[in-house]
């Protein structure tokens, strides 16, 4: 190796350590507030029942709305799973727009999400999100009253009904009041179950986006993001940053709470404060959701949906950022780097002990769930892990004389093409009893 090429490697090799110590750190920043925010959710989800959801969609009328938003915020943040859930709620007869609004409130107006923003970028952001939410949905029960009804709806209510065979419901434990379960051993196991399975479910999203957003803040120069976005350009300035902050979110394939330490680098990077709000809110049209929309409800929907979604997700980062300027509150500082360079005894790292010792209660909870009384109600989704109630499972499959279920039909299709592997995992000395599999 000549001088040159050795000095060249040395560099590369110096430039992945610095985006992977920066990845490391933000990690590092959020850890005890994703174990709070996945708890919190996994004790919502597990104590608020969502039975009268189907019976009180049926419009797109304001209470409707509000309904939606509130079923919304009780539910997994997974965007994967909130449009199957979206999608399911369409099937059993929600109005589609409601449907719609329940999937962007699942995913923008959770608990965690907030927390690992006041973390990463500061309390403003997380107060924009829930804002911005509120002037999204508002902005998306509107537009789509003209743009989401007519014919292609229910064209695509036809065709995923006449897929839609599992209609498994069993009564006594619907109408079991949340009051008794949170006082129960069983509620509490059930909560873990929640929280463990969304941290399976979003793994890989969370992992993606501590990466990118690492090598983001340590290796993409600034006037690369210059290029980017506008600066100096006044009102043109903004209405671009939060136009291009939905596209980035479209070709990074991250969505759920694994933008957010991609939205932190951005904030790094120079896109103003209305175009990360607009990225934040974009996790709903990463690529692969696309893809979904377009097998759920056909080519043509699917292209309306990418269209008023964008642009209700522009209009309320932009209506957010005019918001809070007028009340003083935009921040005006960036950090030189998104996270501290080093540990030291400050108090995430006290948290972050803290919150290690929750998370191994948790843990615990979820591997005795039967020894607990847990799971009575629930299935584990054999391929991504998640746990779905059974009553309101997007999909459902028998295997070998055993009922499964899951979290979309995109884990359906994926056990479907190769169910031996999924079987064999459920079957794996160190997994817990129904930890891959459907029935526990």
């Amino acid at each position: 190796m000549t001088p040159l090429l050795a000095v060249s490697a040395l560099s590369a090799l110096g430039d992945l350590g610095r985006a992977l110590e920066e990845a490391f750190f933000m990690f590092w920043e959020t850890a005890w507030a994703l174990v709070l925010g996945f708890g919190l959710s996994g004790a919502v989800q597990a104590f608020v029942s969502r039975q009268a959801m189907q019976a009180k969609l049926g419009d797109h009328r304001p209470a409707s709305i509000a309904r939606a938003s509130g079923y919304g915020m009780v539910s997994s943040s997974c965007s994967y799973a909130a449009s199957a859930m979206a999608k399911s709620l369409f099937v059993k007869g929600a109005d589609f727009v409601a449907a719609m609004v329940f999937m962007f409130a699942s995913t923008n107006l959770v608990v965690e999400l907030g927390i690992v923003l006041v973390v990463l970028i500061g309390w403003q952001f997380a107060a924009a999100e829930f804002v911005g939410g509120a002037i999204m949905i508002v902005a998306l029960a509107l537009l789509g009253a003209v743009v989401l009804t007519g014919r292609r709806v229910e064209t695509a209510r036809e065709r995923l009904s006449s897929g839609d065979g599992d209609d498994y419901a069993d009564d006594a434990l619907r109408s079991e009041p949340w009051s008794r379960r949170l006082r129960s051993r069983s509620g509490w196991a059930d909560a873990a179950s929640y929280t463990m399975a969304d941290l399976t479910m979003l793994r890989r999203e969370m992992l993606v986006g501590y990466l990118i957003a690492g090598f983001l803040a340590a290796l993409v120069p600034t006037a690369v993001w210059n290029t980017v976005f506008l600066h100096g350009q006044g009102a043109w300035t903004r209405v671009e940053n939060v136009v291009v902050g939905p596209f980035i979110a479209i070709i990074s394939f991250v969505c759920s709470i694994g933008n957010v330490p991609l939205a932190a680098a951005l904030w790094h990077g120079g896109i103003s404060f209305g175009g990360v709000v607009s990225f934040v809110f974009a996790d709903l049209i990463a690529m692969p959701l696309l893809l979904i929309y377009r097998k759920f409800y056909g080519g043509r929907l699917a292209l309306r949906l990418l269209a008023v979604f964008w642009v209700v997700m522009a209009a309320a980062g932009l209506a957010t950022e005019a918001i809070f300027a007028a009340v003083g509150i935009v921040p005006t500082s960036r950090p030189l780097r998104v996270v501290p360079e080093h540990f030291s005894l400050d108090y995430t790292t006290v948290l972050n002990i803290v919150f290690v010792a929750v998370f191994a209660l948790i843990y615990w909870a979820y591997r005795n769930r039967e020894r607990l009384g847990g799971g009575a109600r629930c299935g584990i989704d054999p391929v991504c892990g998640m746990q779905v109630e059974r009553a309101n499972a997007p999909a459902a499959a028998t295997h070998q004389g055993r009922r499964l279920y899951f979290c979309s039909e995109r884990c359906a299709e994926r056990f479907a093409a190769d169910p031996d592997r999924f079987t064999r995992a459920a079957a794996a000395p160190d997994a817990s009893d129904g930890a891959a599999g459907g029935d526990p």
